[in-house]
């Protein structure tokens, strides 16, 4: 199969919801009959209901400057599949996207074949045993794994990793993983295995003892951050941040994170924390590895700012507790000035919640729709939502959509685009973006000729 070929077979299968499986049997066939690749390098897994990709990123990053070849899975995309799979920092190449998932491909037709499968893996399966395929052929020394939905019977948690980390429980994907912050938790706490220690910022009560039960139940060294981990000399630098970290007596200076807003210090101390228990274990991980993993950090759609005057924002917050701390980020750091909000939302999210977190911050709000069967319409949208600002703006094209911001904006106003991650790709794909960069780039050249 070529790179095309296997992108049309992976529209065949559907979105990553559509026949979603809950099981490790068919990943374990598959990749038992490759040889187990995932099995030849280190990993370490990271659940959450947010923050996991931001925390999965600056971990991977403090490996890569500690001179490991990393390779770093994650999902969803934003613009392309091949960003899911990267080693050191690069994307996977169509040429070895298509290697890989061609190997995947004969292989579950084979197990077909040989009724050892029933039905063909899903979306997600797909490309989580593309992964570990390529991360064995291009010979990674450690593995850092975002687990897609849950954790327990989640594909990723097929490996046993070396430190597991769980990021902050919070209401999300309940038709799946339950209706409790508790009965979440259960689901991520899958990825913790026996003896195998894990990392925890959970600071929901009711789910950090769920998480510290089963830690104990199956004999793994719990490390919660808020009992070891101190945060001291915290200093904000318009939204970037720079502090200090004290972890069991040892004391790291001068953290600076290049990620916008106060949340990712909770996910930097995650990824510190996870990477310092590695250090304990054997790895060569230096205060210097972490200081330059963390400068170096990047984690597209999260507060990622695309042009200055007027600020565009991009955030792909998709439930109440991201609304909440894009929220908390808008109030602290951009109060007083006027907003417009460009707000699409898959049906299945909780959009009146989440509307009574965004929609007051907003002057104006337009409603639009990516390109996915699971985006709602604007017409849904104006059904759930719980809170109506009265400028109220429908434009089903989101490119167009933040043109009609951008244009109603004056240099000092700010554009925020949020709502689902397949906006923020929407957005990222169409030439809006480029063009930005270049008026930016004009701008820049103009004050200084």
């Amino acid at each position: 199969m070529n790179y095309q070929e296997c992108l049309n077979y992976l529209d065949e299968l559907g979105h990553e919801l559509r026949g979603v499986k809950f099981g490790l049997e068919t990943i374990t066939r598959i990749l038992g009959s490759l040889g187990d690749p995932h099995r030849r390098y280190p990993t370490a897994i990271v659940a959450g209901t947010n923050g996991k990709g931001s925390t999965s990123a600056i971990l991977a990053s403090i490996l890569r400057h500690a001179g490991y070849r990393t390779g770093l899975y994650t999902s969803p995309h934003l613009v392309r599949v091949n960003e899911r799979m990267q080693v050191n920092g690069l994307e996977i190449s169509e040429e070895d996207f298509a290697q890989a998932f061609s190997a995947i491909r004969e292989t579950v037709d084979s197990l077909l074949a040989q009724k050892q499968l029933e039905s063909r893996p899903s979306f997600f399966e797909f490309l989580t045993a593309a992964a570990f395929l390529h991360f064995a052929r291009a010979r990674v020394d450690f593995a850092v794994l975002e687990v897609g939905m849950g954790g327990r019977l989640d594909a990723t948690n097929i490996t046993e990793p070396r430190v597991a980390v769980i990021t902050n429980i919070d209401l999300d994907h309940q038709q799946y993983l339950g209706a409790t912050r508790a009965e979440i938790a259960r689901e991520k706490a899958g990825v913790i295995k026996p003896g195998r220690p894990v990392v925890s910022t959970c600071a929901d009560p009711e789910a950090a003892a769920v998480i510290r039960c089963r830690a104990e139940e199956l004999g793994a060294p719990l490390i919660e951050a808020a009992s070891l981990a101190r945060i001291a000399n915290l200093r904000d630098r318009q939204g970037w941040f720079k502090f200090d970290f004290e972890l069991n007596g040892d004391y790291f200076s001068g953290l600076v994170l290049p990620l916008l807003g106060r949340f990712q210090v909770d996910n930097a101390v995650a990824a510190v924390t996870a990477a310092w228990q590695l250090r304990s274990e054997g790895l060569r991980i230096t205060q210097s590895a972490i200081l330059e993993g963390l400068r170096h950090a990047s984690w597209p759609g999260r507060l990622e700012k695309i042009s200055e005057r007027p600020l565009v924002l991009l955030d792909g917050a998709h439930n109440p507790a991201g609304a909440r701390a894009v929220a908390a980020f808008v109030r602290e750091h951009l109060a007083g000035r006027k907003l417009r909000l460009v707000y699409a939302s898959m049906r299945d999210k909780a959009i009146g919640e989440i509307s009574e977190i965004l929609f007051p911050l907003a002057q104006e709000i337009y409603l639009t729709q990516p390109d996915q069967p699971r985006a709602a319409t604007p017409q849904e949208m104006l059904s759930a939502a719980r809170f109506n600002p009265g400028g109220m703006f429908v434009e089903l094209d989101p490119a167009r959509a933040l043109e009609r911001a951008i244009g109603a904006s004056s240099p000092e106003d700010v554009i925020l685009a949020a709502g689902s991650l397949f906006l923020v790709g929407a957005i990222k794909e169409s030439r809006c973006v480029e063009q930005l960069g270049t008026a930016a780039a004009g701008r820049i050249l103009a004050a200084t000729s």
